[in-house]
């Protein structure tokens, strides 16, 4: 496994981290605890040092649940994890439902904390962000309270996560912010220009979530509706019928590309964004052993400037049809 550093700091992370979301979240068809442990064990084997939940992620379970093997090895995991979706019922719920909200107050950055350390069963967070940018509440007193946790051991670095230029500005002013968590692969490219160009100004480390666009650059993905039920991408616009005939052009361009250097789309996807800056530490997920094996190699593929050219071509000419999120989570997004 190939290393980055994080921001100014002196870690040195996995070129890839971990993005557990998907092993009990968002995606259907979960797998059980001793499938998510065998994953979470092998990733470690693979020298994957760096994992990614959040505690809106089932509602705090997926918290729970990676500290099974968290725990026991403490030493050899850099964990992060975000704070910031709640719901009018209680608890936290998918940034699509009506009831959910954004609270970036001191009063809830606390709570949230002390509820992330106990499901982790961990004593500090060595990465910790604020999941969104809250429209209501300054985010220098939000990133305020964030730095009083660094201060009381409870948190190491601070992270931001879709955050506009101007706020990673000003929350930079208050403490110093060692990540941007932003969606950023092949098809989703909104941070290029502006937001990214902050970040290396200011050298703050970029974690792409979604590299492998939510499995669409994969190309195994027939069809719509062959995703199972309770899988949010059914009610995503770049999944959706009307957008599917011009993307699935896009898709086999890119899988004929990969199959000509002997490799997956998927690894090509990676290590796309890999070769975007050394800034860079994507976090793909996967619930897969076989996958996560698949992606951790993807770290040793080096593209030459002709196929960068070749895939820039490809998506000049069949540019990806539809929103990344539904309306209501798009609007969440900090502009």
């Amino acid at each position: 496994m190939k290393f980055r550093t994080l921001s100014n700091t002196k870690e040195q992370l996995s070129a890839i981290g971990l993005g557990c979301m998907g092993l009990n979240f968002a995606y259907g068809d979960h797998v059980d605890q001793q499938q998510s442990k065998l994953l979470l064990e092998r990733s470690i084997d693979l020298g994957i040092n760096f994992w990614d939940t959040a505690d809106m992620y089932a509602n705090g379970a997926n918290e729970s649940l990676i500290s099974n093997v968290l725990v026991p090895n403490r030493d050899k995991i850099f964990i992060a994890t975000k704070f910031g979706f709640r719901h009018k019922g209680g608890g936290s719920g998918p940034s699509s439902d009506p009831n959910t909200y954004i609270d970036g107050s001191p009063a809830y950055v606390r709570q949230a904390v002390e509820n992330s350390l106990k499901r982790l069963k961990i004593e500090t967070i060595d990465l910790y962000y604020a999941h969104r940018v809250d429209p209501n509440i300054p985010i220098e007193e939000t990133v305020g309270a964030m730095a009083d946790l660094v201060r009381e051991g409870k948190v190491r670095y601070l992270g931001l996560s879709e955050a506009s230029s101007a706020s990673i500005r000003r929350a930079s002013a208050v403490h110093p912010i060692a990540a941007l968590q932003s969606e950023y692969s092949l098809l989703s490219r909104d941070i290029e220009g502006d937001i990214l160009d902050t970040c290396r100004e200011l050298k703050i480390s970029l974690i792409p979530y979604s590299p492998l666009s939510r499995g669409l650059i994969t190309a195994t993905i027939a069809e719509p509706d062959a995703l199972v039920d309770g899988d949010f991408r059914k009610n995503l616009p770049r999944f959706s019928k009307e957008n599917w005939e011009n993307n699935q052009k896009l898709i086999a361009g890119f899988a004929e590309i990969a199959h000509s250097l002997n490799v997956t789309p998927a690894q090509l996807a990676i290590a796309w964004v890999l070769s975007q800056g050394e800034d860079i530490i994507p976090i793909p997920g996967t619930k897969k052993i076989k996958y996560l094996e698949q992606n951790a190699a993807a770290t040793d593929l080096e593209l030459s400037p002709s196929v960068l050219q070749k895939i820039d071509t490809l998506v000049n000419n069949y540019p990806i049809l539809g929103d990344r999120y539904s309306q209501r989570s798009m609007e969440m997004l900090n502009k």
